[in-house]
């Protein structure tokens, strides 16, 4: 195990990298102004108590499946793909937070904001696209008249926690899994609003 804790960086470069170690970011470690390079599945990382301050994260291979939840983040520019990631602060959790965030150089996919102001942060564009207040705005989402099966998947969003702010997805990845095209999802997604393409 590779291990960070207890201390402040500022303007280093973190490559998180190896097939063989587990990296363990936290507890109390500040990045400030460095380069975070995540390279290994989430299976091999554990970032707790940690705070990211103006720094860029390059996800080198997709992150998949990651909470972010342990983690505060302000002013950070993420590049990369990432699946199923969760950001911000859950309702059980005092450590994770978001704002001020640059997603515009990333692919995220099933993505959620938790706990944040999500006017705060840039979202990446179509084909990405990003539901505001999903849990909230649950009812209303269902009813539109979403093409193939994407209702299967805004039927969802009244299982997130109600203090969702966004969640962004790929429309690449959810036509292509829901027997429609990216031209009928962005019809509707275009009707609608709370929705930044």
């Amino acid at each position: 195990m590779i291990q960070f804790r207890d201390t402040e960086l500022v303007n280093e470069r973190l490559e998180l990298t190896s097939k063989t170690e587990h990296y363990y970011l936290g507890h109390h470690l500040t990045l400030r102004n460095c380069t975070l390079v995540i390279g290994v599945p989430a299976s091999a990382l554990t970032i707790a108590r940690t705070r990211l301050i103006d720094c860029s994260i390059e996800v080198k291979k997709p992150l998949k499946h990651f909470r972010w939840d342990e983690v505060f983040v302000k002013g950070c520019r993420f590049t990369g793909t990432l699946s199923g990631n969760d950001f911000g602060r859950w309702p059980d959790s005092e450590a994770g937070g978001i704002e001020d965030c640059d997603f515009t150089g990333a692919q995220l996919d099933g993505c959620r904001f938790i706990g944040c102001d999500a006017s705060t942060l840039r979202f990446p564009s179509w084909p990405c696209f990003t539901v505001l207040d999903p849990a909230r705005r649950s009812r209303e989402l269902a009813a539109l008249p979403w093409p193939g099966q994407v209702g299967i998947v805004v039927g969802t969003f009244s299982q997130y926690p109600p203090s969702t702010a966004a969640v962004t997805f790929s429309a690449t990845r959810l036509a292509k899994e829901s027997g429609a095209t990216e031209d009928e999802l962005r019809k509707v997604l275009e009707q609608v609003n709370g929705v930044k393409l």
